[in-house]
Order: C-alpha cells, then sequence, then structure tokens
C-alpha cells in the first residue's frame, strides 16, 4: 500500500475560520493561511507567532520580522458559521459531491 493511499482527510481547507482548542493560544480564533497535509499542521493567522531575524540581502533590509508557526492540526476545531462556536464537521453527499457539514448546527460549509 503506498502512502498516498494512506493519507488521512483533513478537517480543515485553507481560508477556513478556525478556533484553537489547546495550548497557549487556547480560545483564539484566526484563518488558516496555510495546511501542511504531509506534517498535519496548519498556519493560522495571529497564532503561534514567533519573531524571525532577518539578514539584509541585495533588495531587502534585514530586521525583525514576526511570522506565524504551524501548530498541530489536532489543536484547530472548525468555527460553525451559524453560532460561531468551534465544532466538529461530518461528510455527507449532497447532489453527489462530498460536503462538509457542521456537527452542532447541521449547516453545510462550504
Amino acid at each position: 500500500m503506498s502512502a498516498k493511499n494512506n493519507k488521512q482527510k483533513l478537517h480543515v481547507k485553507k481560508g477556513d475560520t478556525v478556533m484553537v482548542i489547546s495550548g497557549d493560544y487556547k480560545g483564539v480564533s484566526g484563518e488558516v493561511l496555510e495546511v501542511i497535509p504531509d506534517k498535519y499542521k496548519v498556519i493560522v493567522d495571529g497564532v503561534n507567532v514567533c519573531k524571525k531575524h532577518l539578514k539584509p540581502s541585495n533588495d531587502q533590509p534585514g530586521g525583525i520580522n514576526e511570522i506565524n508557526a504551524p501548530i498541530h492540526i489536532s489543536k484547530v476545531l472548525l468555527v460553525d458559521p451559524k453560532s460561531g462556536e468551534a465544532t466538529r464537521i461530518g461528510r455527507k453527499l449532497v447532489d453527489g459531491k462530498l460536503m462538509r457539514y457542521s456537527k452542532k448546527s447541521g449547516e453545510i460549509i462550504a
């Protein structure tokens, strides 16, 4: 069995609004900027902010920049579009397509 077939479907996508459910940033909401499926990590806007020291190069000045570091995907839950609370998701067939839906409200998530 190849590694590609063994991958688990992820519950978040780029652009989703998620809430952190554990760790230093518990309760903080933000938008998913990037999903890293190989490592099961996501980069969320405003969460796990680190400082990165950069040397000056030909076209960019040096300095200290703040970047969003990745966190594990199990630490985030999707925000329910109806109530604004964190919710688990399920999948069901709608018009022949597998769609995500909120387990709390039952509303379809685009």
